[in-house]
C-alpha cells in the first residue's frame, strides 16, 4: 500500500501539458477544484469526468500510474459513500430491511461524493506529475509574490512547501524499506486488533524520524555551504512566461466551467 502512493512524484514526459507554465497550472489547478463540485447534476458530473480523462490522455501519463494515485484513499471512498447512502434521506425508498433504509438521495449523493474525491485527488496528482519541483517553486512564489509588500516571506514558504513536496516519495520509500527490515525480522504489521497494530508501528516511525531528521540536517547543511540566503537578491535561470497554449489552457477551462453552469441551469438539480 506504501508503494502505491503516487502523490508529490514528477513524471517526465513531452506533452502539453508539461509544457503549461507552472503559474498557469495552479490557477488551472483552482479553478479545476471549482469545477468539480459546481455539477449538480449526473450530465455535468460525466462532463467533468470526460473533461479529466481528456487530461490524462494529452499528459502521456500512463493510467495505471494515475489510477495509483486513488488506490491509498479507497478505504475513504468506501466508507464515505456508505455513510452516504445509510444516512441521507429522500427521494424514492429502494430498499427497506428493518432499520435499514436506503433512498435514492443517498445512491446520488455516493455516487457525486465518491467520483468528486477521485477526480480531486486525480487532478492534484496531475499537478506535481507535469511539474517539476523547481518550476512548482518558481510558480508559486511568482503567483503570491504580491504578498511580499505587506511583509510576507514568499520566497521561504513557496521554498519549504516544495521540499516537503519534493521529500514525499522520499519518505514513502524510506517508510517501506523500514517496514521490509521490520517484518524481515519478524514483526507482525498486519494481524491483531488496532491498538495491537498501533504499537507495532512505534518500530517503524522511530527509525523514519530519526532518518527525517538526518535528512533534514543535511538539506540545511548543504544549503548552507552554497551561501543559500534565501530569496533576496537571487537569480533565476529560466525565466517564465506565458505562452500560447497557457492561454489556450485558460480558455479549455473558462468553456468548460461555462458549459457545466449551463447544465446546471437547464437541467433538474440532483444534489
Amino acid at each position: 500500500m506504501i508503494s502505491d502512493i503516487t502523490f508529490g512524484q514528477y513524471f517526465p514526459a513531452e506533452s502539453p501539458l508539461h509544457r503549461i507554465d507552472p503559474r498557469a497550472k495552479l490557477i488551472l489547478m483552482i479553478a479545476y477544484i471549482v469545477l468539480i463540485f459546481i455539477g449538480n447534476n449526473f450530465v455535468s458530473l460525466a462532463l467533468s469526468v470526460a473533461f479529466l480523462a481528456f487530461i490524462i490522455i494529452i499528459s502521456k501519463i500512463p493510467a495505471r500510474m494515475v489510477l495509483k494515485s486513488v488506490k491509498p484513499i479507497i478505504p475513504i471512498i468506501i466508507f464515505t459513500s456508505i455513510l452516504n447512502i445509510f444516512y441521507i434521506k429522500g427521494g424514492k425508498l429502494l430498499v427497506s430491511w428493518g432499520i435499514i433504509n436506503i433512498y435514492t438521495q443517498g445512491v446520488y449523493t455516493a455516487i457525486f461524493v465518491v467520483l468528486r474525491i477521485a477526480m480531486l485527488i486525480v487532478g492534484s496528482s496531475m499537478l506535481t506529475y507535469t511539474t517539476t519541483p523547481t518550476a512548482l517553486t518558481d510558480g508559486l512564489e511568482r503567483l503570491l509574490s504580491p504578498l511580499s509588500k505587506i511583509g510576507v516571506k514568499v520566497h521561504d514558504l513557496a521554498m519549504m512547501m516544495t521540499i516537503a513536496l519534493r521529500f514525499i516519495p522520499t519518505l514513502i520509500e524510506e517508510t517501506d524499506k523500514i517496514m521490509s527490515a521490520q517484518k524481515a525480522r519478524g514483526a507482525d504489521l498486519e494481524s491483531g486488533n488496532l491498538l495491537q497494530r498501533i504499537k507495532a508501528l512505534i518500530p517503524i516511525l522511530i527509525p523514519l524520524f530519526v532518518s527525517s531528521f538526518r535528512r533534514a540536517y543535511d538539506l540545511a547543511v548543504a544549503m548552507e555551504c552554497r551561501c543559500y540566503k534565501g530569496g533576496k537578491g537571487r537569480t533565476r535561470m529560466k525565466i517564465l512566461h506565458m505562452g500560447a497554449v497557457d492561454y489556450i489552457s485558460f480558455a479549455v477551462m473558462a468553456i468548460v466551467i461555462a458549459a457545466i453552469i449551463t447544465l446546471n441551469i437547464l437541467l433538474p438539480k440532483v444534489i
